[in-house]
């Protein structure tokens, strides 16, 4: 089942920077804005994508009122379940590798959001 189209012309750096860029794009085209910071991390068979910097204004100061943590962070993760399949498919097209599965969780306190996308492969060991 798994893609073996892993890109033989890239390093294990650039995959990650191909996929901290598709993230970010895909970020700002969905969600109208983007991350002020973005990094990601090959491990072993999981892609591991840390933004930064992801909360509107409008989410900062609504986080410092009652409840409103827990409205942002279900707002947020309703909109990115709901985009699932095209962020897999993203992590799919930068690795070559199929994604069985995509966690996420944000801190709306912070502004961070972490993806885990577990691959069908050991893309550390491709590479």
């Amino acid at each position: 089942m798994a893609h073996s189209s892993v890109p033989s012309d890239k390093t294990k750096g650039q995959i990650e920077a191909a996929v901290t860029e598709a993230i970010t794009q895909f970020e700002r085209d969905y969600l109208g804005r983007g991350p002020k910071q973005a990094k990601s991390f090959v491990v072993e068979n999981l892609v591991v994508v840390k933004l930064q910097g992801i909360l509107s204004p409008a989410e900062r100061q609504l986080s410092h009122e009652n409840g409103g943590v827990e409205l942002i962070k279900k707002m947020r993760t309703r909109l990115i379940e709901s985009s699932s399949e095209d962020l897999s498919g993203l992590v799919t097209d930068e690795t070559g590798i199929d994604v069985v599965s995509m966690h996420t969780d944000i801190s709306a306190r912070t502004g961070e959001r972490v993806f885990v996308f577990s691959l069908d492969a050991d893309l550390e060991a491709a590479l």
